[in-house]
């Protein structure tokens, strides 16, 4: 297991290299405090196990440009789903020497011992969207269960209380577990609300691997009414089967998160996709790193950090001419920017 670990860490050493974002710019390093008063000083690695889709994107680009802001040197480690590669990227920035590491998603079992390893070389660490179990290991989250409540509310303000369901589910994924929280309060309350068919899958692409199964779900329960998608990708997927099925009129689709292809994909004439309930990505990015800056400096962000959703319906893009994500955060003032994880010193990236 050794030989393999230090084989991976070699393998990916010219990827980290590679990876570096050097900062833009610096803020005024005389109003941090230590150790960020010294630009290009503070290592800090972003070691992803999620990274397909808008999402993903757009939380990169926040992590980078609060990095920049910070005067922070950033590497980014990509494991593409790999779990066991994930890990050990973890201990590759350990190698790397990084003051500080935000781990965005990923699997308990894979990553409490790499994050504690971090924890043990005396690195800070964040966690994005994975439970580490680890006291000293701030959590930042989206208040994922409050995201799959409102739009599973939404879904009975439209619906009613008597419809069957898809649903979209993959265990043992953080986020996707607290939004299955949801789900089960939901119909326990909702006798009328029957669950006919769950899918989920992770793997690559996310939208079309979950299109292929959601096409088998409608074949066999064509009477399904809903569909509870609690991630972009996977409604997506199901929105592809459902156009291919010709059953956009009959089907409405419920989902978390957003991106300017989803307020696209939400526009069409007759899309299914009725709602979904998100934070802005890219602002979840920014407070990922200033969570991380303020443990850096010797604060306590405290045990979590907690983003909060909105929720963004068909009708509201419609009505306002929403076309991307510019727009909405124009017209959704709280969507643009959460004032979670500030200090006064805090530098925010240029708007």
């Amino acid at each position: 297991m050794k030989l393999i670990r230090r084989k991976a860490l070699a393998l990916f050493a010219g990827l980290a290299a590679a990876a570096v974002t050097l900062p833009a710019g610096f803020a005024q390093a005389a109003d941090m405090p230590a150790p960020l008063d010294k630009p290009g000083d503070v290592k800090i690695a972003l070691v992803r196990y999620l990274s397909t889709g808008d999402f993903f994107q757009a939380y990169l680009s926040g992590v980078e440009k609060q990095a920049a802001a910070l005067g922070v040197d950033l590497r980014v480690l990509d494991s593409r789903q790999d779990a066991a590669l994930q890990a050990d990227m973890v201990d590759q920035a350990i190698a790397l020497g990084v003051n500080g590491i935000i781990i965005q998603h990923g699997l308990t079992e894979s990553m409490k011992e790499a994050a504690q390893r971090a924890v043990d070389a005396g690195i800070k660490v964040v966690a994005f969207d994975v439970n580490v179990e680890n006291p000293a290991i701030p959590q930042v989250e989206q208040s994922d269960y409050l995201l799959g409540k409102l739009a599973l509310e939404q879904a009975i303000k439209d619906n009613g209380t008597e419809w069957k369901a898809g649903y979209v589910y993959v265990p043992g994924i953080a986020p996707l577990d607290r939004r299955h929280v949801a789900w089960e309060e939901v119909k326990k309350a909702n006798p009328g609300i029957v669950e006919a068919a769950q899918i989920g899958t992770l793997d690559n692409p996310i939208a079309n691997s979950n299109a292929n199964q959601a096409r088998s779900v409608l074949q066999a329960n064509p009477d399904i009414s809903v569909f509870f998608a609690p991630y972009d990708e996977f409604a997506k997927g199901v929105k592809i089967a459902v156009d291919e099925a010709g059953m956009s009129q009959d089907i409405k689709i419920y989902s978390a998160d957003v991106s300017t292809a989803d307020i696209s994909a939400m526009r069409e004439p007759d899309s299914a996709w009725a709602a979904t309930v998100a934070t802005n990505p890219a602002v979840v990015g920014e407070v990922s790193v200033r969570t991380l800056a303020i443990m850096l400096t010797g604060g306590d962000p405290g045990a979590q950090v907690v983003v909060p959703p909105t929720l963004i319906t068909q009708d509201f893009l419609k009505e306002n001419d929403i076309k991307n994500m510019e727009e909405l955060s124009a017209k959704m003032p709280q969507f643009a920017h959460a004032d979670v994880a500030m200090t006064e010193w805090m530098p925010l990236p240029a708007r």
